[in-house]
């Protein structure tokens, strides 16, 4: 009886990805494994191994992998994916998510880099070069990636899935712009933790570019090194938000990361009140309750499950050599107010 790809992948300890893009002489396999899966079909006698899937039914797998780090859009994601489970069995995927330290980048590629037995990943991770190189490994190896809400510019990974994260920032700073007072200098923070994720990154560049263009008279002050738990992020907003630390009371604040409900607690306790116009990311339940109680003024917000799902389609048709699998929509930035809060 002819070997199957699965017998001839769990052999050689390499997916079934591989085996058949070693079978059909495709690119992105590096020559030592190319060697290694011909010794394993020469070594089972396997001539021209029995097509299709190789499971009693046909199945991937997939592997969502997320930092460790308990962030409120990071848990919004794993429940994500655990929700969609029953779609994705009627899709024939089994997906495995993944919490990945992300205090060092190296922990993080580390980790990544020995997931060589999925057939694809779906990627949220820090854009640092150890992550790059993992990526790459794991690409030449046969794993399809992509990156997911956050890309990893200069990989090989094979597209992006999640808004379009400088639009996002530029959207944040034409509403605050436009809160801004007439006739004197408007001031603006902009908070964020000291990130390394690509996402974040572009957002403020977005929001500063911007103010820059279209607001000429407003007063950019950036506050980098917020932290990320909201004990520490309330302390550093009630500090760095002082009027006294500011020049004046401000009148816009942006903040690109977590830790916005610390944030809320500090500006209140500094006398602000909701004509401080104030911009978040996700509709977490958080961030709901900020919006009713008028200490948010607008969340940005992207369809999660849409990209979830969007990710695990293009992992199936890549692993399925569709042509066009890259064509895909990514979500707009939606605009949640407290008025239009569902």
């Amino acid at each position: 009886m002819a070997a199957t790809i699965n017998q001839i992948a769990e052999a050689a300890g390499v997916s079934t990805a591989t085996v058949d893009r070693v079978l059909n002489n495709r690119p992105g396999v590096n020559p030592a494994t190319v060697e290694r899966v011909r010794a394993v079909m020469a070594s089972l006698g396997a001539g021209a191994p029995v097509r299709g899937r190789p499971r009693t039914t046909p199945n991937y797998r997939f592997g969502f992998v997320l930092p460790a780090a308990r962030r409120g859009f990071f848990d919004m994601i794993d429940r994500m994916v655990a929700q969609a489970a029953g779609d994705f069995r009627h899709q024939h995927i089994t997906e495995i998510t993944h919490r990945l330290p992300n205090a060092d980048g190296a922990d993080f590629a580390l980790e990544l880099a020995k997931m060589t037995d999925l057939d694809g990943i779906a990627l949220l991770a820090p854009d640092v070069p150890q992550v790059k190189l993992a990526i790459n490994e794991l690409v030449r190896a046969g794993v399809h990636v992509v990156t997911l809400f956050s890309d990893v510019p200069g990989s090989l990974r094979e597209t992006f899935v999640g808004a379009d994260n400088r639009a996002a920032g530029r959207t944040a700073g034409l509403l605050l712009g436009r809160e801004l007072p007439r006739g004197e200098p408007g001031r603006c923070v902009l908070l964020s933790p000291p990130t390394r994720f690509a996402a974040e990154i572009d957002r403020r560049i977005g929001f500063a570019q911007v103010l820059e263009e279209r607001f000429p008279g407003a007063s950019l002050l950036e506050l980098p090194d917020m932290p990320e738990a909201e004990d520490q992020a309330y302390a550093f907003a009630r500090e760095f938000l002082d009027p006294k630390r500011t020049g004046g009371r401000v009148h816009a604040l942006y903040n690109i990361g977590p830790g916005s409900h610390g944030v809320g607690r500090a500006i209140q306790e500094l006398g602000y009140d909701s004509s401080l116009g104030f911009v978040v990311h996700d509709l977490l339940e958080m961030h709901r309750t900020l919006l009713v109680a008028n200490t948010v003024t607008y969340v940005l917000q992207q369809d999660v499950h849409y990209a979830v799902m969007t990710a695990a389609k293009v992992l199936r048709l890549l692993c399925e050599d569709v042509r066009g699998a890259l064509a895909v929509s990514n979500p707009s930035i939606e605009i949640i107010t407290a008025e239009n809060l569902a």
